[in-house]
């Protein structure tokens, strides 16, 4: 019997295993690096071991301080959670020397698995199908390789995953910079910078199988999942059954999930991933963990995957539950993550000044933030996963995007608004989604606000801030806002939303409001009620309720609508916070891990400066125009900040060359 449990791991993953080993009676311990002192995870466990420094390879990567946290504690199992080392074979080897349980596989399996590249060859022996590919070392002829596999073709880490290190390359052109690239990344975030070529398949879809087997030999298969809808071969959205699998094709894909577990001697709960298209579906890779998307599975079938997991590693046989499992119904997963859709998906952070999803029938969000939470660039960019079950897909569907747009998270830029987008979008309402989604489908437009929502937010907003202006006047704070004894000057708000500026004007005409947004005057406003906090209001005849959050400057509206942040813009602008024309600034937190250009070097437009590496990805600065680099004001190691200087490109006549590409 398990009695005290330390999760080696953070986030949303660290809460929810620690739940349900509260649930079965026990203890839990945490471990936490310096930027996660406060976070959600560190206060539900009921005992805590700081790892000094916030670099994951001195913290959740430092195998050794991790197994003397739980010697320190006493507990006898770990969980390993995904990421980090939840398919670390040295790890769950330690685990075992250090007298631990290992809530995994044996070491072996995670060995044989963790290279992607021998997982290959044993799924091909036994009989499971698989895409042609080359492993690459420092004697690879990239050329002649390339040209085996075929183009296009996949540069990808051979231990790890979640789509990092991992390239698609369309030409020979591309291969050397891309392997080069994939090296850096699968080193930094899986401490191996190993990585192999595999045929590219365009567009298929993203399938895989749950697979759970205990240490009696018995092994079953609890249905598979679609993960087609990816950004940066990541997955964002992903459900339980998939819309493309009937009866006989689940059959295929379940036989072949359980003949690869089989053939590996696979313990506990795992995945075996395929790409699935008109020809037929290949094997991907076995991910010898737990899944970010294992919530979905649980939905459908009734199953804790997290006691299953406990269970198995106590010596208990897989339960009757489990045996014989069934579908009920559809479940759908969206990842809500801190980044900018419109530029780029490019990772946020800061402060979460407000974390709230509402509480509705058929839904559930694990989450890793709170009210309060600190966003930083140290580690993955996801903040929670809000889950949604019902009857049919259509019902699940409706449920989530419903709740998404609903929830206020206020403070760090999100992909809230994407992920309700591609819920409403008609393609992926009917089914026909492949990982070629988002190229189909501009992200921006799906994540765009209507005319309609940003107006009825914009004047929300300068009501608000007019009424708290009000209630804090320290004379005649009793008369209306705005309210002149003979006829003014409308009231004014400026605010902006991303790059777009936009102007508010109100004013009072007895019982109703005269307000324009853009220069467009909303018709026939009626105030109902107005706090800092509220506006109850009613356009053209339909009356809304918009929440209004003001912080620092930053106002953020939510209603039926959706939510809109509104950056309140300064009357008189601050000459100081000026920068050289043709600066090129930090588009966020990270580390510099790449200056490709000297000072005084001719560049062209898109060429690469710069590369950044943050939440574990990374990122280009690149030449926004012909011109000279006449100064680069970083290093190779060094930590820059959002807007942070990088460097300055001038064009031929001495002008800057523009921003950030």
């Amino acid at each position: 019997m398990i009695q005290k449990l330390l999760v080696a791991n953070r986030g949303e993953i660290a809460v929810r295993v620690m739940r349900t080993a509260h649930a079965l009676g026990i203890q839990t311990v945490a471990v936490y690096s310096d930027a996660d002192a406060d976070a959600l995870f560190v206060g539900l466990a009921d005992e805590a071991i700081r790892l000094p420094g916030v670099a994951p390879s001195d913290t959740y990567l430092n195998a050794p301080r991790i197994i003397d946290a739980a010697a320190m504690t006493g507990a006898d199992a770990v969980h390993p959670g995904y990421g980090f080392l939840s398919e670390n074979a040295a790890f769950a080897a330690a685990c075992g020397e250090a007298g631990l349980v290992f809530v995994g596989p044996p070491p072996a399996v995670i060995s044989a698995m963790g290279s992607k590249v021998e997982a290959k060859t044993l799924m091909e022996k036994a009989g499971v199908p698989v895409l042609p590919g080359a492993t690459v070392d420092a004697n690879t002829d990239l050329a002649v390789q390339g040209q085996r596999v075929g183009y296009p073709l996949l540069v990808k880490a051979a231990f790890g995953g979640g789509g990092r290190g991992m390239r698609v390359v369309d030409s020979p052109g591309e291969l050397a910079d891309a392997v080069a690239s994939a090296r850096r990344e699968a080193a930094a975030a899986f401490g191996d910078s190993t990585v192999f070529l595999e045929r590219y398949i365009v567009d298929p879809r993203h399938v895989e199988v749950q697979i759970i087997a205990d240490t009696y030999g018995a092994v079953e298969h609890l249905f598979e999942r679609d993960c087609s809808i990816q950004r940066r071969h990541q997955k964002i959205v992903e459900e339980c059954p998939s819309p493309a699998v009937d009866d006989n094709l689940r059959a295929e894909l379940g036989a072949a999930a359980v003949n690869a577990a089989k053939a590996i001697g696979y313990v506990g709960a795992g995945t075996v991933e395929f790409v699935l298209w008109s020809e037929g579906f290949a094997f991907l890779e076995v991910n010898t963990r737990l899944q970010v998307e294992h919530p979905v599975t649980e939905l459908v079938t009734g199953l804790d995957l997290v006691e299953l997991q406990l269970r198995i590693a106590e010596g208990h046989p897989l339960p009757p539950e489990a045996l014989e499992a069934q579908i009920r119904g559809h479940a759908i997963e969206a990842r809500l993550y801190a980044e900018d859709v419109c530029a780029g998906f490019l990772p946020a952070t800061g402060v979460l000044h407000r974390f709230a999803v509402p509480d509705d029938p058929g839904v559930r969000v694990d989450n890793g933030v709170m009210d309060g939470s600190v966003v930083s660039s140290h580690y993955d960019a996801m903040l929670a996963k809000v889950i949604a079950h019902g009857a049919t897909r259509a019902e699940a569907v409706r449920r989530l995007a419903r709740t998404l747009t609903r929830a206020q998270v206020h403070g760090v830029t999100t992909n809230r608004d994407l992920l309700v987008g591609i819920l409403r979008e008609p393609e992926f309402i009917t089914g026909g989604v492949d990982t070629g989604y988002l190229t189909r489908h501009d992200p921006a437009v799906l994540a765009g606000h209507s005319q309609r929502a940003l107006a009825t937010h914009a004047a929300a907003a300068a009501l608000a801030a007019q009424e708290q202006q009000r209630m804090s006047a320290p004379v005649l704070r009793s008369l209306p806002p705005g309210w002149r004894n003979v006829a003014g000057a409308p009231q004014r708000a400026s605010y902006l939303l991303g790059d777009r500026t936009i102007e508010v004007t109100h004013r009072l005409a007895g019982d109703r409001v005269l307000i324009e947004v853009d220069g467009q005057p909303l018709p026939t406003v009626r105030l109902f009620t107005v706090t800092p906090e509220r506006v109850d209001l009613e356009i053209d005849g339909v009356r809304r309720s918009v929440g209004v959050h003001r912080v620092a400057g930053v106002s953020y509206a939510d209603s039926a609508l959706g939510s809109t942040t509104l950056v309140e813009v300064p009357r008189f602008a601050d000459a100081s916070t000026a920068q050289h024309a043709g600066s090129l600034l930090a588009p966020m937190p990270g580390t510099v891990v790449r200056v490709a250009a000297a000072p005084g070097a001719a560049v062209a437009a898109g060429q690469l400066l710069i590369v950044l590496e943050a939440m574990k990805m990374e990122h280009t600065v690149s030449a926004p125009a012909d011109g000279i680099l006449v100064e680069v004001c970083v290093a190779v190691g060094d930590q820059v900040d959002t807007c942070q200087m990088l460097a300055i490109v001038e064009n031929d006549t001495g002008d800057g060359g523009g921003g950030l590409q």
